[in-house]
């Protein structure tokens, strides 16, 4: 992928395969479907217990989901650059990973 002149967007060096892609993709969707059932519920004015269990849950769900995406830059981008001798990749790992909790 080409990188974006004047701008801050930056591309994987090692592109996601179509699989990899639609995976991801699927699991956006169901998070997406369970934020949407969430919305419903406002508007129905269901009970908040309910609400906060299925707010947990999509919590719970986009958690996962950076996980993998972490996992994977661990993976491929990270050990990478440390192959290549770029180690400024570990902190900027570091700072990633706490914006993820």
């Amino acid at each position: 992928m080409e990188r974006c002149e004047g701008c801050k967007e930056r591309f994987k060096a090692r592109p996601r395969s179509e699989q990899e892609i639609k995976s991801l993709v699927s699991r956006l969707n169901r998070i997406a479907g369970q934020i949407g059932g969430i919305k419903k519920m406002i508007e129905d004015n269901r009970y908040c217990g309910e609400v906060l269990v299925q707010v947990s849950a999509a919590e719970s769900a986009m958690r996962a989901f950076g996980y993998l995406i972490l996992e994977e830059h661990l993976a491929t981008c990270v050990s990478d650059k440390i192959r290549a001798g770029d180690e400024s990749i570990v902190s900027e790992t570091v700072e990633l990973i706490k914006k993820l909790n």
